[in-house]
């Protein structure tokens, strides 16, 4: 039994067993993409790459043996470099999108693909769910938001846009109508407390955020009522005030605590608060003269001075967001402030290092060649965009089903188990380090279950073993050859022929989203 040390750590492993299988025993991680347990390692996607002692080239850690003496170095800036590179050169080659471009442009960045897959579906709890995990006031803006999602979506290029917003509006009036509406889980509260200055849209989705995270937030207000501009500047006929009302109690169930007509800086100090609470989030609105100076907070050019990236004013302890910090006066700009302004906070409260909120990994296909379109378009409703019949303007039942499947689902069914996303996210990988010229972009969508992206591949071959171990009389093989290899059915048959048994085993092997669940 072979002995080896992998950062200075020694550890004996079984004859035959690979630095991957040290490393885990050890509790190392190793990234790896085009491995699986019990497959023959391809070490295709070097991902996985380690330096040894005395050897000249990195060495793929899924296919080397482990051997007597042998001195690995796993986390070195040199092999963190090199799996960039790995990861940089797969993305070189990859034609998708992480993200639906409606969710990229989206302040929020609201999962809208998802929402709009489960409204088609009928599954309206899963889809208020979704809304609800980036857009505490989703009645309100289904209302209100000039819609800046709707600019991004691709099905404009073709004829218009889907209904995103009114769609979003269908989803959270049905729930605010139904007997029990949505109610997120909260943790335990954990001690500490946060004073929300301003009960608008950016102070009450920082509650509604922060105090699903275990902190007790109490929102002052100078106004008799809270909602901020949208209970005292945006017009009746625009917003209803008892979908207000209704949002805003929503969020006072989960033990928020609103306390108004108090003005900070008459009636209590910035002194009192950060006295009394363990962080001040400063959701005042548009700053007028001298707000800032009685807070004692720095003001920049457009209101409050921040850190952009965390919300942090010069004052420890004290974060700013909404029309304070700028002047957009988007209300889904205010509400993503305060949605971001909490995950600042929770790090600050928990002695974490403020980072602020992570922004997602994406990769983008841009503009779409002649041809590519009508691929697209082959997954969805062709009909135009849907206008509601009712005259106050917001979806039946059956509009919105119909408005749902015209979406053409452009982000990745397997964003969130996407490898290839994962390690690109963690290793910082620049997607478009390694121009390329990129492929067509193509769909199969013959199988009633699965979808096959070529241009997600990196040619693994893990989906090509799964359904020969599968008894597949067909299966999936490599065609063409060096750079223009591609996993494909033979023979050029269909994918439905392909996998007729193994269909999900080859889902559940592969990587990246080239092999996905319609559903």
């Amino acid at each position: 039994m072979p002995k080896l040390f992998i950062d200075n750590r020694e550890v004996e492993v079984n004859k035959g067993a690979t630095i991957l299988d040290a490393a885990g025993k050890l509790g190392i991680e190793i990234p790896t993409i085009c491995f699986l347990k019990d497959y023959k390692p391809s070490t295709s996607c070097m991902v996985c790459v380690v330096k040894v002692e005395g050897v000249a080239s990195l060495v793929p850690a899924c296919g080397t043996v482990a051997a007597e003496g042998m001195r690995v170095e796993s986390s070195s800036e040199l092999v963190y470099q090199a799996r960039k590179a790995a990861l940089e050169l797969l993305l070189s080659d990859h034609l998708g999108d992480c993200l639906g471009p409606c969710q990229v442009i989206c302040p929020a960045g609201m999962n809208i693909p998802l929402m709009i897959r489960q409204i088609a579906a009928g599954n309206l709890r899963d889809a208020i769910e979704t809304v609800k995990r980036d857009i505490a006031l989703p009645a309100v803006l289904g209302r209100i938001c000039p819609k800046p999602c709707e600019r991004g979506c691709r099905r404009g290029v073709y004829d218009e846009p889907v209904s995103i917003c009114l769609l979003k509006r269908y989803v959270a009036d049905v729930d605010l109508q139904s007997a029990k509406p949505y109610m997120p889980s909260c943790k335990s509260t954990n001690g500490k407390r946060v004073a929300i200055v301003g009960a608008g849209p950016a102070g009450l989705a920082g509650a509604y955020y922060l105090q699903q995270a275990g902190f007790s937030c109490t929102v002052f207000d100078e106004q008799e009522k809270p909602g901020g501009m949208l209970q005292y500047g945006v017009p009746e006929q625009e917003l209803e005030r008892d979908v207000l009302d209704k949002e805003i109690d929503l969020i006072e169930k989960l033990n928020v605590k609103f306390k108004n007509g108090i003005r900070i800086g008459t009636d209590l100090s910035m002194d009192d608060l950060r006295k009394d609470f363990d962080a001040v989030f400063v959701a005042i609105g548009q700053v007028k003269a001298n707000d800032a100076e009685l807070f004692g907070l720095e003001e920049g050019g457009k209101g409050i001075k921040i850190d952009g990236k965390t919300y942090q004013t010069n004052v420890p302890g004290v974060f700013a967001g909404g029309d304070a910090v700028h002047k957009r006066k988007l209300t889904v700009r205010a509400v993503a402030d305060g949605k971001e302004a909490a995950v600042s906070i929770g790090q600050y409260l928990s002695g974490q290092t403020v980072t602020g909120a992570v922004k997602e990994f994406n990769t983008r296909i841009g503009k779409l060649q002649n041809g590519e379109m009508e691929k697209f378009l082959i997954s969805c409703d062709k009909a135009g965009r849907l206008e509601p019949a009712e005259k106050d303007g917001a979806f039946t039942d059956n509009e919105a089903s119909k408005e749902a499947i015209r979406c053409l689902h452009c982000d990745c069914r397997k964003a969130d188990v996407c490898k290839l996303k994962q390690y690109s996210q963690g290793y910082e990988a620049k997607a478009n380090r390694y121009k390329n010229q990129r492929r067509i972009f193509t769909q199969e969508l013959q199988h009633p279950d699965i979808i096959y992206e070529a241009g997600k591949c990196i040619d693994c071959g893990l989906c090509v073993e799964t359904a020969a171990r599968a008894g597949e009389e067909l299966g999936l093989t490599f065609v063409g050859r060096g750079f223009d290899v591609r996993v494909a059915v033979p023979f050029d048959r269909s994918i439905a022929q392909a996998l007729k048994h193994s269909g999900q085993q080859c889902v559940n092997t592969c990587p990246t989203g080239a092999l996905a669940f319609k559903k």
